[in-house]
């Protein structure tokens, strides 16, 4: 049993050595340059091979360090000594300490992304370029928004123009796309019933079953500040003024994004880039941006983040590049004293016992994804109403944390994404302790860990078939590494 449980933290820690190589690919390193690695990564070989090679849960036969030496070959795909030595920087930029983390482990994951997407070409797997290149805009928007500009960008990561970062980028993205696509495949038919359930519990020694952590149900009742019609015409007077010095007088769109719009893309003058219809913006938005034509400037609308107009940049195909602006209007201390006394009336209603926690939320929340649940919080994670109190957010942590089961907390100020304050109150509907794992009571969690481990023997039993089927070739310097698959083909 301890092997299984051992297997599902390996599930765990390789999750979390992808997410961090996949996310900190496009944020920061902190060594200065020598050489280049296959992704374009550079690093100062001296204080590396000093750091790399005192560490003692490295591979014991790795005496030497290769700059541009290959560790593995899988496939068509060659990955160097350099592409494991940037992954422990990366997990040391992002704040992870890598104490437990060998190179064995770390060169089996990249292998096994490899594998992953060797073989997802050959069983035809397409990813769109153009879903690549949308996630490519969104990186280096990010990137943009920290270091401040794209020559910045351009400079930070020491290429020589932004195509050849993005298409440094593209190839990056495409590999990590191809592998989930496969690994998506190969689990997507798997299932878990009742009875195996059962049997993977029972299975599990008494005193070795998995410790539950603290978890809470939380409600909630929302007071937002009454927008008033005045002041939402406010808005849509300032933004027809600035449509009609741009469409009448030839100003600059994007300087007016810079100069005035509320949201992180004035930065760059308001350019969203590649949106198509099923892209996760507000349905009033796109249906603006889908109606005009390119050069074309819209009217100001409304959703539910603010009040816009759109400029079309380009129109290709089915994405469009837009440029938009977006205002909110201003809430006035009026409102904001009207709303706070509406919520402590409420509360004091709820304590008297006049109405119940649930039937204020749904007679008075302002917040559309809550009320009619009455006031019910849904784990973001998860999809369920449990919320681990350790890992939950840690301003709602800390405002639920001390309170009993059933009880109303104070009033809290909190902002939307917006920026506009509004009043909450909280309760718990439900706490749950810290417990060892009780079929009954926490059947759900032990389902998804029988359906994981289930998952995994079905990857292991296909990486095993395939590593036979690949060309593969590892190494000697990490011949005596321990990997959870055949890649050395004993």
């Amino acid at each position: 049993m301890q092997l299984k449980i051992k297997i599902l933290k390996f599930i765990t820690i390789n999750n979390i050595i992808l997410l961090l190589f996949l996310f900190s690919q496009f944020i920061s390193y902190a060594q200065e340059i020598v050489t280049v690695d296959s992704t374009g990564v550079v690093k100062n070989n001296d204080s590396l091979i000093e750091n790399l090679v005192s560490r003692k849960d490295t591979v014991e036969t790795f005496k030497r360090f290769k700059a541009e030496g290959i560790s593995a070959v899988i496939g068509e795909y060659v990955i160097l000594d350099s592409d494991i030595d940037k992954s422990y920087l990366e997990l040391q930029s992002q704040g992870i300490s890598i104490e437990d983390v060998t190179r064995c482990q770390l060169l089996g994951k990249l292998m096994e992304d490899k594998l992953y997407a060797h073989h997802a070409k050959l069983d035809s797997i397409l990813i769109p370029d153009s879903e690549i290149n949308q996630l490519i805009d969104q990186q280096i928007n990010y990137m943009v928004d920290e270091l401040g500009s794209e020559e910045k960008v351009v400079k930070y990561y020491r290429k020589n123009s932004m195509e050849d970062l993005k298409q440094q980028l593209f190839e990056v993205n495409k590999t990590i796309k191809l592998a989930g696509s496969m690994q998506r495949n190969i689990v997507e038919e798997v299932e878990i019933t009742p009875e195996e359930v059962r049997e993977f519990f029972y299975s599990i020694p008494e005193d070795e079953r998995p410790i539950f952590g603290a978890e809470v149900e939380v409600a909630q009742i929302v007071i937002e500040p009454e927008i008033t019609e005045e002041a939402k015409q406010n808005v849509i007077d300032r933004l027809n003024e600035m449509r009609i010095d741009i469409v009448e007088n030839g100003s600059s769109f994007s300087t007016k994004a810079v100069l005035y719009s509320k949201d992180g893309s004035r930065k760059r003058g308001g350019l969203i880039e590649g949106i198509k219809r099923n892209s996760p913006y507000a349905k009033e938005f796109k249906d603006q941006a889908f109606s005009l034509l390119e050069g074309e400037v819209s009217e100001p609308f409304e959703t539910e983040f603010g009040f816009h107009i759109l400029f079309i940049e380009k129109i290709r195909g089915q994405e469009i590049d837009v440029r938009h602006i977006i205002l909110f209007p201003e809430v006035s201390q009026k409102t904001i004293n009207e709303a706070r006394t509406k919520i402590d009336t409420i509360r004091k209603r709820i304590l008297d016992k006049e109405i119940s926690f649930a039937e204020a939320a749904r007679e008075f929340s302002t917040e559309k994804e809550t009320r009619n649940n009455g006031g019910q919080l849904v784990n973001p994670v998860s999809f369920d109403t449990r919320f681990d109190l350790t890992k939950m957010d840690p301003t709602l942590s800390a405002q639920v944390y001390n309170l009993l089961e059933g009880e109303v907390s104070k009033v809290f100020i909190d902002k939307n994404f917006a920026g506009r304050s509004y009043f909450k109150i909280l309760t718990l509907t439900n706490r749950y302790e810290e417990h060892p794992a009780d079929y009954v009571r926490d059947y759900e969690k032990i389902q998804s860990l029988a359906l994981k481990e289930k998952q995994l023997r079905a990857i292991e039993k296909w990486q095993n078939k395939k590593i036979i089927e690949t060309y593969v070739n590892v190494n000697e310097d990490y011949y005596e590494c321990e990997f959870a698959s055949d890649w050395l083909k004993n």
